[in-house]
């Protein structure tokens, strides 16, 4: 796991030239999708990428980490539409090519299997984007969720769910109380984990993340076991860090051609 400790904007860059080197190499690559504050740094690099120098995701394709059970499929925090404004609207990326989980299905299950089965038949995603919980949860993954969990429906923690509630006018009581997200073991098979955090109310769920044990009871805590992560953290974030000079040290050192 490398850990980088840098300024928001510092973060954007780097996430974003891993995204462009990708999609220059491979301009059919699958990427993982990631909603809330953390990733918005992010698309709104690659916007300018896209706008300025011609960045395409014509040909890429795009799967969600996760969705809200039971919102309209006009309401604006819907996932699916979080994203088209965030992102693929302004990169003029073609809305068949980004998939995200059903939470309007009528049979939640199968619509889990079958996003399963999508993601299998795409390759796989090669770079997934990540915010993480203050509870340690990425995706909708709560504490105490199996670490080779699948997509599927899950119920959101009051903690998650008082976190969310700025985006829904600051009312909890308007945040959905189930979700479809990947799982775990969905997450892991990605070829790239990109995690980013900010604020020192994100600090204990970094240091669990990258220095706890490895535990159900701190979700992300999964990404210790994956050959390529990357987390990405400014210095509130990494407030708990014990090693956190190592890392700065290693990050300094670090050959330029090596990217993330």
């Amino acid at each position: 796991m490398e850990v980088i400790i840098a300024p928001v904007d510092q973060q954007a860059r780097l996430a974003a030239d891993a995204i462009e080197a990708l999609l220059r190499r491979d301009d059919d690559s699958t990427l993982g999708l990631a909603t809330g504050s953390s990733p918005l740094a992010v698309y709104g690099e690659l916007i300018h990428r896209h706008e300025q120098h011609g960045l395409s995701f014509a040909r890429a394709r795009g799967f969600m980490l996760d969705e809200y059970v039971g919102l309209p499929a006009d309401h604006p925090q819907r996932y699916h539409n979080v994203i088209a404004e965030e992102l693929a609207d302004r990169v003029h990326w073609d809305a068949e090519r980004v998939h995200g989980p059903d939470g309007l299905a009528a049979d939640i299950p199968a619509a889990c299997a079958d996003y399963e089965r999508a993601l299998a038949r795409a390759g796989g995603v090669d770079l997934q984007l990540l915010g993480i919980g203050t509870d340690g949860h990425i995706g909708f993954n709560e504490p105490g969720s199996s670490l080779s969990s699948r997509t599927r429906i899950k119920s959101l923690a009051p903690q998650t769910r008082a976190d969310n509630a700025r985006f829904f006018g600051g009312d909890v009581d308007k945040v959905p109380v189930h979700c479809v997200t990947q799982g775990l073991g969905t997450i892991s098979e990605a070829r790239h984990l990109v995690l980013l955090a900010s604020g020192r109310h994100k600090a204990e769920a970094v240091h669990q993340l990258v220095e706890g044990p490895i535990s159900a009871l701190w979700p992300a805590t999964v990404m210790q076991l994956h050959p390529h992560a990357t987390v990405l953290v400014d210095e509130a974030a990494a407030s708990r860090l014990q090693l956190a000079d190592y890392y700065r040290q290693t990050f300094a050192a670090k050959p330029a051609w090596q990217g993330l």
